[in-house]
């Protein structure tokens, strides 16, 4: 596992170091997305900055994407299409106002081949509301 880390991260133009893998390993086993804090919260010993220049690297060479809610950003793992060029989220980000989650459902998405006389970057899709799990334990 840690040589296929490496190799992403490489494929990327990213030194693979030790917290690189560490945070890459962790995030990889996340369903929903999550913040700096809660990133934080699950390595005892590690120093905020290096967590937080992790993420900013990961951002800029196309390895997280963040998802920005109110003031906080939170991160998520890319497909392997994302680079430092284009980040190719472009599905719902969804925010459940009961277990606080935010998860990525890609079965909602932003056609990509929309004719236009402009490019599109980023696409900034966010929806709030129920998730499933939190509408099933409802009824």
């Amino acid at each position: 596992m840690k040589e296929e880390i490496e190799n992403k991260l490489i494929d990327k133009n990213t030194k693979p170091t030790s917290m690189r893998i560490l945070v890459y390993d962790f995030l990889s086993s996340q369903n929903a997305a999550l913040s700096l804090s809660e990133i934080e919260n699950h390595f005892d010993k590690a120093d905020r900055t290096t967590i937080y220049r992790t993420l900013k690297t990961f951002e800029e060479k196309g390895i997280v994407h963040g998802i920005r809610e109110n003031a906080t950003t939170k991160y998520k793992l890319c497909h392997d299409d994302c680079d430092e060029k284009t980040h190719k989220d472009r599905h719902l980000h969804f925010y459940c106002k009961l277990c606080k989650e935010t998860t990525c459902k890609e079965d909602i998405t932003i056609p990509e081949n929309i004719q236009s006389n402009f490019r599109i970057d980023e696409v900034r899709l966010f929806a709030k509301g129920i998730c499933e799990k939190c509408l099933e334990s409802l009824q």
